[in-house]
């Protein structure tokens, strides 16, 4: 039987580099896409090699490095069964009144327009294998947190989901939206004192593409457990 192939954005680090990680374990092959090639070739190595992980250098603002991101994947392992369109990046402080506007623009590239990159880079592949859109989103996306791009970003990404869903309706590919609470990771500049860990998101990235054919796992909202007093 021929391992799956995954393709994962963002998976230098974080909740990317925990879903390789937990991908390689249940027997996919994944695609490593970041902009950062010495984090790539590292966890490349620790997953097994190039028969395994293949490591790509991509940034996803950039959409002739996406569609050749999907070139040399399916070179390599000539099929996509899922995608993982999980790169972002965080915002500034400071509110709508006095944040900085050059890191919004970065953000919002990355975390919305990249974001629709790769599914129009990715869609014909995933067509071909009746394959698997997953989506970071977050628990900012649902809700209204006072003065955050980085949420209404979340919120973009979330109505992508449900309008790629629609429009893939009938096509046997399917589409979940991956919504975290807080995680303990890079993102942040000062630890959290009560957040979940990358592996938590990671398996339910791998519950949602574990299930039958008829399943379709359309969001999984995952927070952390409120903290006992």
């Amino acid at each position: 039987m021929v391992q799956k192939v995954m393709v994962i954005t963002g998976a230098s680090s974080g909740i990317g580099a925990a879903t390789a990680r937990a991908a390689v374990k249940d027997g996919y092959r994944v695609v490593l896409a970041a902009r950062t090639p010495e984090k790539l070739t590292s966890l490349q190595h620790e997953l097994g090699g190039p028969d395994h992980a293949l490591a790509l250098t991509c940034d996803m603002q950039n959409f002739e490095q996406q569609l050749k991101m999907v070139e040399d994947t399916l070179t390599h392992f000539g099929q996509i069964d899922a995608v993982f369109a999980n790169a972002g990046r965080g915002g500034s402080p400071g509110g709508f009144s006095s944040a900085d506007h050059e890191a919004w623009r970065d953000m919002i590239l990355t975390n919305v327009y990249g974001v629709g990159l790769t599914l129009q880079a990715t869609l014909p592949a995933l067509r071909k294998s009746r394959g698997h859109v997953l989506l970071t989103g977050s628990a900012a996306g649902r809700a209204t947190i006072p003065g955050s791009m980085y949420s209404a970003t979340k919120w973009a990404v979330t109505a992508i989901g449900y309008g790629v869903r629609e429009e893939l309706r009938g096509s046997g590919v399917r589409v979940t939206l991956i919504e975290p609470g807080m995680v303990d990771t890079a993102f942040f500049d000062q630890k959290p004192e009560h957040a979940l860990v990358d592996e938590d998101i990671a398996r339910a990235v791998m519950y949602a593409v574990s299930q039958p054919a008829h399943v379709d796992v359309n969001e999984v909202l995952i927070r952390p457990t409120p903290k006992v007093e």
